[in-house]
């Protein structure tokens, strides 16, 4: 995460008594939160190869539910009014130290209108935040692929890029002829 929010996480830590652990990679989430249970505190996971912002605003992200867990336990949805009224509450800390560049912080502050379960779901956000990866030479994004061409995802399946429905990619795989729909941003390897 970037320097200057380290201490800032380092005290929500220390007053909610949490268990903070940077995690392998999950494909399905950029975090996790757990409430008390069996014994075990508060619990939180972000994985290990978020680029500073992003690991930054799933951090955020994820003590607003522990927070919201605190207020309201099993009272409250889990991306629900109240969850969304503390996330924007927890992020301000970060905006007064000017953390974040001009067009991250543009799209989070947009995004912090309604906030949603996952940075990823809002578009601008998530292209925002993968500005800062670290990116393989490799790897493109599926709205990148030209129509019909090819792709290899993460587990090694060929897919046909087809046109836009919507929010996604009609996609189908090469060896069944099933239809996948791929999220424009996701990140995938052009197949010559």
């Amino acid at each position: 995460m970037p320097e200057a929010a380290a201490p800032v996480i380092a005290k929500w830590i220390d007053y909610f008594q949490c268990e903070f652990k940077v995690s392998r990679n999950r494909g399905t989430k950029f975090g996790d939160y757990r409430s008390p249970f069996g014994g075990k505190g508060h619990r939180i996971s972000v994985n290990f190869d978020l680029n500073a912002y992003a690991f930054l605003v799933t951090t955020v992200h994820e003590f607003a539910h522990l927070y919201t867990w605190n207020q309201h336990q099993h009272k409250a949805k889990p991306h629900g009014t109240e969850w969304k009224s503390n996330f924007k509450r927890m992020m301000k800390p970060f905006f007064e130290l000017e953390i974040f560049p001009p067009d991250v912080k543009t799209a989070i502050t947009n995004y912090l209108d309604n906030p949603a379960a996952s940075s990823c779901s809002d578009l601008t956000l998530f292209r925002a935040l993968k500005k800062y990866d670290v990116k393989e030479a490799s790897v493109i994004l599926v709205e990148k692929i030209p129509a019909n061409g090819l792709f290899r995802w993460k587990d090694g399946r060929v897919f046909r890029r087809e046109e836009r429905l919507r929010k996604r990619y009609r996609c189908v795989e090469v060896s069944t002829n099933r239809v996948y729909l791929f999220n424009p941003v996701a990140e995938v390897e052009l197949v010559s």
